[in-house]
């Protein structure tokens, strides 16, 4: 398919072939199923989630809470039994600055 377009001096020509001319009119509309189609997977990734994090949500609810045990103090053998936190003390006059 040949066109020609005249706009004051300059004439345009545009040399398409049919293929080339179907491909050309036809890519708006393949970008357009492109996009419907990226949407309709996210769609069905997000519903099949959703039922994924219903689904476990009802099994941790059903299933039985066990109590859970008393956690052991950590033993050290310095410690002789008694928990202290370590603590650290700040004595501002150890500190030295320097005076000119």
């Amino acid at each position: 398919m040949t066109t020609a377009t005249t706009l004051g001096d300059a004439v345009f020509s545009l040399n398409m072939t049919r293929g080339e001319d179907a491909l050309y009119k036809s890519s708006g509309a393949i970008v357009a199923a492109i996009v419907v189609v990226v949407i309709i997977i996210v769609t069905l990734v997000l519903i099949l989630l959703k039922m994924y994090n219903r689904r476990m949500r009802t099994r941790r609810e059903l299933e039985p809470k066990s109590p859970k045990p008393p956690v052991p103090p950590a033993l050290d053998p310095n410690s002789n039994g008694s928990q202290q936190p370590a603590t650290v003390t700040f004595d501002p006059a150890n500190v030295h600055v320097e005076t000119r």
